[in-house]
């Protein structure tokens, strides 16, 4: 399955409507309209639980996972201990900043063997069942916050999940979703920042004072600043906010994925590391040739322009006064 998890709503924002009627605020945005994103109304928009929902973003996630392998294994009629030994809950993800700031999930979420993908899944684990488990997960899935001043926060999901299968006709205007355009999809978002997508920074802060020349808009200054006011709090220092204000206090990785989802990056390392090996070791003679290469030519410089050799040998001396005193 491909699944879109949003953050919920902290204040009106302006937007572009689906169902082609005005924002809010009685326009019709276009694409690429710099008000998308930012608040109808700044002061009144909820700074501080935005900054606080993207710090707890990650830790959201790991609950999701845990609460997803739960519902499958509910579905399936089997205990926690006994779903291991019949199926596995595989996932890759990216995250992806959306324009008010707030980060969404982009997962490709899928049921294996008991060993991961080189198994079959059982009989019973269908894109319906699946499915199912993914929205009960989503639902349940919470972590409680800091209090502050007497204000207890809890982080949940949106209410807007989307949850797709792969290989069917009802995604992208009902063209067929192919592992092959599941991999551009997510790509496309993995190569999307902070910077970009929401007009912050795009390296981090030693003081707030910084801010006063960046070139970011309103509501990135206000994520920013809400962010360096709480990152003073002692109760809050485990969360790094000030180191992360740049990113808007999202400080998790931009992709991850299951340990037996596919390949692990070590193997990749290992692989990439093998190759260079191999291109830097002299060709071997196949049958037949005689030539061991052992050496490439290199570009090592140019001679004298024509300018340059009629300059140099003007600045010659003359044959026979060499050693004379020059006026």
């Amino acid at each position: 399955m491909f699944a879109t998890f949003t953050a919920p709503g902290f204040g009106p924002v302006h937007n572009r409507r689906t169902d082609g009627r005005a924002c809010r605020c009685g326009t019709h945005h276009a694409q690429d309209d710099d008000a998308l994103g930012t608040p109808l109304d700044p002061d009144t928009y909820d700074y501080e639980a935005a900054v606080l929902w993207n710090a707890h973003a990650g830790a959201l996630w790991r609950r999701f996972s845990i609460y997803l392998r739960r519902e499958v294994a509910k579905r399936a009629g089997l205990t926690q201990r006994a779903f291991r030994n019949h199926a596995r809950v595989s996932f890759a993800k990216v995250a992806e900043y959306q324009k008010r700031g707030s980060v969404h999930f982009h997962a490709v979420i899928r049921l294996d063997g008991p060993e991961g993908g080189d198994t079959p899944p059982p009989a019973w684990a269908t894109g319906e069942l699946l499915a199912d488990a993914i929205r009960a997960a989503t639902r349940a899935a919470r972590v409680d916050g800091p209090e502050l001043d007497g204000r207890a926060h809890t982080f949940t999901f949106g209410r807007q999940l989307d949850v797709r299968t792969i290989r069917s006709a009802d995604f992208d205007s009902g063209q067929e979703l192919t592992e092959r355009a599941v991999a551009a999809y997510i790509a496309k978002y993995a190569t999307k920042g902070a910077e970009t997508a929401t007009g912050t920074l795009d390296r981090p802060i030693r003081f707030l004072a910084e801010l006063a020349h960046a070139r970011i808009t309103d509501h990135a200054r206000r994520l920013i600043r809400t962010a360096w006011a709480l990152g003073a709090r002692p109760e809050l220092a485990h969360l790094r906010l000030r180191a992360w204000s740049h990113m808007l206090c999202f400080r998790g990785h931009f992709s991850t994925k299951s340990r037996r989802y596919s390949t692990t990056l070590g193997a990749l390392r290992d692989a990439r590391a093998a190759w260079r090996r191999a291109q830097a070791a002299p060709a071997v003679p196949e049958n037949g040739e005689t030539t061991l290469v052992l050496a490439h030519w290199v570009f090592a410089g140019t001679g004298l322009t024509d300018g340059e050799a009629w300059l140099s040998a003007s600045l010659e001396p003359a044959p026979g006064t060499e050693g004379e005193p020059t006026t």
